[in-house]
């Protein structure tokens, strides 16, 4: 089988973004676990609000590339407001069938108080839409500021196990064929 492409798309904006760090040890798993990764940070791109009736500006571009040559997408948003940041709903606006259609897709949100549910609720259904396959294994982090140590490692190991098992689980599931075939058999 070959080596999978595994890329995750950071959806925060902020320097100290837990959602980077984590997305960043979902990375490592998926690497150790033989696939090849990058990490597609937003604040690198100049993607202004999406408009339908204008031409794709080249750092659009650049991103879809990367995300429909990938095996297999992580997407990783802070929670704002119970849903996805506006950073990473614009990103995923100019995306589409090409980008996400049958792709393996982990989906990962972390929040500053208590809740991510909604959240992850959003994420599948923007996934769905594209017909993207979202893994399962989904990831919620509560209470950010106090699950990372001065490093950026994690202070609770099954939290970290969570997060590591979602790059693992790109990486195992990124050649997945997600229409099940199935023989249909009629009686008389």
């Amino acid at each position: 089988m070959d080596q999978p492409r595994v890329v995750a798309v950071v959806g925060s904006l902020r320097d100290g973004s837990y959602t980077r760090l984590a997305l960043e040890h979902a990375l490592d798993a998926a690497r150790e676990a033989g696939a090849s990764t990058a990490l597609l940070d937003l604040r690198e791109y100049d993607l202004p609000v999406y408009d339908p009736d204008a031409e794709n500006p080249t750092d659009a571009e650049a991103l879809m590339r990367e995300i429909r040559e990938a095996d297999a997408v992580l997407l990783g948003t802070p929670v704002y407001h119970g849903t996805i940041s506006s950073a990473l709903k614009n990103a995923l606006d100019y995306c589409g069938f090409d980008e996400f259609e049958d792709t393996t897709v982990g989906l990962l949100a972390v929040a500053g108080g208590g809740t991510f549910g909604p959240t992850l609720e959003h994420l599948r259904a923007s996934v769905r839409a594209v017909h993207g396959w979202t893994l399962p294994h989904e990831v919620g982090i509560r209470n950010a500021s106090d699950r990372f140590d001065e490093d950026g490692g994690f202070r609770d190991r099954d939290l970290e196990a969570r997060v590591r098992k979602l790059g693992r689980q790109a990486v195992e599931y990124a050649f997945i064929e997600p229409e099940p075939t199935t023989e249909h058999t009629t009686t008389a």
